[in-house]
């Protein structure tokens, strides 16, 4: 221990300097909080979403499903709905397509233009997808309909969040 004595202004100074100290921390801590904690929060609700699709009643028609689910921006709880476009391919496989034209971000409808049945067509500007959803050179989209991961839940269809298709 110092043999130094503390004067009276040392004191004061050393005191009015911690409690300054608290109570700015008490005053930061809830807006530093307020900014970090969507960050660090884990949603439990899980990836998919249960559609009320059956799976054993997907044919090779694409069908269209509509899905909500509730969104979290923040503080802020949002019901949502989306749809996605269903059908098994040639070897029975299910896939789900996203509706949104990757030009434009417009909806494509399956099998709506008289000129090219059998087609995802964008209203937008003429857009053309094939039934698998890859986008027919020479019309505005860039890219292939995004696909949805899918699993089977009791039967149901439960979807993912929409994925960019991957390059063969």
């Amino acid at each position: 221990m110092s043999k130094q004595r503390v004067t009276r202004r040392q004191f004061l100074n050393y005191t009015l300097t911690g409690v300054g100290g608290f109570m700015a921390a008490g005053m930061l801590m809830p807006m530093v909080r307020f900014a970090v904690d969507p960050v660090l929060k884990h949603d439990a609700a899980g990836d998919f979403v249960v559609t009320g699709m059956k799976i054993a009643d997907i044919t090779n028609e694409p069908t269209r499903v509509d899905f909500s689910f509730e969104q979290k921006d923040g503080w802020y709880t949002s019901e949502v709905t989306n749809q996605a476009w269903v059908f098994k391919d040639e070897n029975g496989e299910i896939l789900a397509l996203s509706p949104v034209c990757k030009h434009l971000g417009c909806t494509v409808a399956w099998n709506t233009d008289d000129a090219n049945p059998d087609h995802f067509f964008c209203p937008c500007h003429n857009g053309l997808y094939t039934k698998d959803g890859t986008n027919v050179p020479g019309t505005p989209p860039s890219a292939p309909l995004d696909v949805y991961p899918y699993k089977d839940s009791d039967g149901f269809l439960a979807l993912g969040k929409a994925e960019p298709r991957k390059e063969a």
